[in-house]
């Protein structure tokens, strides 16, 4: 991805979709973000998976702060990123793949279907996740 690009992407990046951090204590993060900052749980997968609300975001899908327990040898041993989301409408979405198809991108898709939305992760040159995030249909409880 390195050469020059004659045209621009496709679609429009509209806004932050999630923060996701990997956690060494969870019980301590969980009481700082819940506790000390007050923010909201949109909802707890597992005792290894919390979101938390942020504010609306860009067509129905709601910014959300996740954390998580896992292992730290996923990102590097100092690292306590898990990804970052960046969100975007569902036709953008659909540019978005489409673009990284021409361009050579790597990218994998995950649906989660618990709160209707559709992710697709790539990698930045650092390697860190990146991942573009839309609601596609409402949830399924």
């Amino acid at each position: 991805m390195s050469e020059t690009r004659p045209e621009r992407p496709p679609f429009q990046i509209g806004g932050l979709g999630e923060i996701a951090i990997r956690c060494r204590d969870m019980g301590a993060m969980c009481a700082f973000y819940g506790d000390v900052l007050g923010l909201e749980v949109l909802t707890q997968r597992h005792a290894d998976l919390i979101f938390y609300r942020l504010v609306a975001g860009v067509a129905g899908h709601t910014q959300v702060l996740a954390l998580f327990s896992g292992d730290q040898a996923l990102a590097g041993a100092t690292s306590t990123l898990h990804h970052i989301a960046l969100g975007l409408t569902p036709p953008d979405q659909d540019r978005a793949i489409d673009w990284f198809e021409r361009c050579g991108q790597p990218y994998r898709i995950e649906h989660f279907d618990w709160i209707g939305w559709r992710g697709v992760f790539t990698a930045d040159p650092e390697g860190n996740t990146v991942e573009l995030v839309a609601k596609l249909k409402e949830p399924h409880p």
